[in-house]
């Protein structure tokens, strides 16, 4: 199975938010944007396993500036870095004002996508090579965030 590159799996999404998405304050609902950061994430791991996924992970999800009715919000979605049949997807979100032109970081997301093969189970998924010094230090932060996530579950388990 040959390796991708992250730009493979290059996805992009824009989304209005609507009034459906927001309280009655009219900031967006955190869930909302969780729904459109893990329809990223799950175009993204697909386009690099070229199977379908399911989400086992949402690693971490960090809202940096709030989101409003009306703002445009554009997500973007990549591999960082696939073991056997699990990838973690890297999802930046950023909202922007359609009058004015401002725009913000909003949110970062790290997923842990999972393969599937046509009985449902996990399946093996391409190595990715990182072509630039940024995709080289994203799959190293990613292999970073991996390796806490398993101490993390060996020290549960251990109580």
């Amino acid at each position: 199975m040959n390796s991708k590159t992250p730009s493979e799996s290059l996805t992009s999404m824009a989304q209005v938010m609507q009034i459906t998405d927001a309280n009655t304050a009219g900031f967006v609902h955190g869930g909302s944007i969780m729904k459109l950061v893990d329809s990223a994430a799950g175009v993204a791991s697909m386009r690099h396993a070229q199977r379908r996924v399911v989400t086992a992970q949402v690693d971490s999800l960090s809202f940096h500036a709030p989101v409003h009715i009306g703002d445009v919000l554009s997500l973007t979605a990549c591999v960082t870095q696939a073991w056997t049949s699990s990838m973690e997807v890297e999802v930046t979100v950023y909202r922007q004002d359609p009058v004015t032109g401002d725009r913000d970081h909003t949110t970062t997301a790290y997923l842990t996508m999972v393969a599937l093969d046509e009985h449902g189970r996990p399946t093996a998924v391409p190595g990715v090579e990182p072509d630039t010094d940024e995709e080289r230090r994203r799959q190293r932060e990613a292999e970073t965030r991996r390796k806490a996530r398993i101490q993390l579950r060996r020290d549960l388990e251990e109580e």
